[in-house]
């Protein structure tokens, strides 16, 4: 393994997690994602030369004492590496994850229940919507019975302006070529 510095055009891998620093925009990102590719890069050099430590401290014998300083310095200097391009990346991991990679547990753990929680409290406000919906329709029955020509008359302001919304959304969707606009995914 070679102490070089990091390759500046290597590619990010994936990004997840990586938050870009500052307004650039895109251009913040992409710096982010590269610099994350570094450390990536350097994390993996780091490994190489803690083996490559490994066994010459396992096959430790006086004519190895050059090569293991060697190596030794190698190691410090990657690190220091490593440290100083970490510094451009914001990666914010919880410390649930943390705790979980600590306690020698699987991280997809923590991915699994938050999953599930948000399951969990998205099936309860359906069930708030669904029952508020009922509620209203039960409303509109006993209203109606009370009060035919008033409902008649919130239901038709209802429709013009569902209408008016619906005509409002496509108007501001459409182009002056008649176009729909398509959002950017990010």
């Amino acid at each position: 393994m070679d102490n070089a510095a990091p390759n500046p055009s290597a590619t990010a891998a994936a990004g997840n997690g990586v938050q870009a620093s500052g307004a650039g925009g895109e251009g913040a990102e992409d710096a982010s994602k590269q610099n994350l590719a570094q450390v990536t890069s350097s994390i993996q050099r780091t490994l190489g030369l803690l083996h490559q430590l490994n066994l010459t401290v396992s096959s430790f014998n006086s004519a190895s004492q050059l090569p293991l300083l060697q190596r030794l310095n190698g190691l410090v200097s990657e690190l220091d590496t490593m440290q100083k391009l970490a510094e451009g990346c914001n990666i914010q991991v919880p410390m649930e994850v943390v705790i979980l990679i600590d306690d020698g547990k699987n991280p997809d753990e923590f991915t699994r229940d938050v999953l599930n929680s948000c399951i969990a409290k998205n099936q309860v406000t359906k069930g708030k919507t669904d029952a508020f919906k009922s509620l209203r329709m039960h409303l509109l029955e006993e209203l109606e019975q009370a009060f035919p020509e008033d409902v008649e008359a919130y239901r038709e302001i209802r429709a013009t302006a569902a209408a008016e919304s619906k005509r409002l959304a496509q108007s501001q969707s459409n182009l002056p070529n008649g176009d729909a606009k398509v959002k950017a995914e990010h």
